[in-house]
């Protein structure tokens, strides 16, 4: 009995595309930056980005630049509503991206969950991710620990900075200021004083609309009249509907009375929003 031939096939030490299981020679590189507002000094380090990570991946001979993704102006909290974010997990996935560069966990996303979703889920397609503040290479799972704990205090400072928000609101509320009003029919608001003016103009359409409410009239027939004697609404429409004027008729404001914090946020990661009964 012949013995059979066994070939041992050495380890790569290369990265292999496994579509089509050629050898990687270059790192396919991109970066994902983010900012959460759009103030000027965000906007500045949104900039001071975009032009590091291209720099920083262009200066590797052995990098191949792919695209530097980004999201302005937008939380970190879901993943769901970075357009940025969304795009660059597609290419990952698709197999056009190797190594991801990111400023730092809490760029990354703000969300523990997620954090750890999406790494997990881009390490499955041999896709590493960077976090250059924390120094954390996902390519090496031991620190997924400190990952962890890092991407918890990253979404425990999202929560501060909620709730320290939620505080200034309440602050304005109590000094009197109008806090997410942006003017109504009869009026006209004033962003900087933070003061309401009557409008003589739009008043008399109010008037008309409370007049004929006393009078029996519903506020779909009332739609109709101011439809015809040609009055528009506040954003300059000349078709008038029920509901505009039902919501006229029922705001407090034209009783004298401001009532604010009719909503809240039940959850500052999902964002979720319930009407306020207290």
């Amino acid at each position: 009995m012949s013995k059979k031939k066994v070939e041992i096939i050495e380890a790569s030490e290369g990265r292999v595309n496994r579509r089509n299981s050629k050898i990687i020679e270059r790192l396919r590189v991109a970066a994902y930056c983010r900012v959460s507002t759009d103030s000027d000094e965000q906007l500045e380090s949104y900039q001071s980005q975009l032009k590091h990570y291209r720099e920083l991946i262009q200066s590797n001979s052995d990098w191949e630049y792919v695209k530097l993704y980004a999201d302005e102006a937008i939380s970190g909290t879901q993943a769901k509503i970075r357009p940025g974010f969304q795009e660059m997990i597609t290419d990952a996935l698709s197999g056009n991206i190797d190594h991801i560069i990111t400023k730092s966990i809490s760029r990354f996303a703000r969300n523990t969950l997620e954090t750890l979703q999406y790494v997990r889920l881009l390490r499955e397609k041999n896709v590493s991710i960077y976090f250059e503040k924390e120094n954390i290479n996902t390519s090496d799972m031991q620190g997924e620990m400190l990952l962890t704990i890092l991407s918890a205090l990253a979404q425990q400072e999202s929560e501060s900075i909620s709730a320290n928000v939620k505080m200034g609101l309440k602050m304005k509320m109590g000094r009197g200021e109008l806090v997410g009003f942006h003017g109504c029919l009869g009026y006209d608001y004033d962003s900087k004083t933070k003061t309401l003016t009557i409008n003589e103009k739009e008043a008399e359409i109010v008037k008309y609309i409370f007049n004929r409410y006393t009078e029996g009239i519903g506020c779909f027939r009332i739609a109709d009249e101011l439809t015809e004697l040609g009055y528009k609404t506040k954003k300059g429409n000349k078709v008038w509907h029920e509901s505009s004027v039902r919501r006229i008729v029922k705001n407090e404001k034209y009783m004298g009375d401001v009532i604010m914090g009719k909503t809240f946020t039940v959850d500052p990661i999902t964002k979720r929003r319930l009407e306020n009964f207290n």
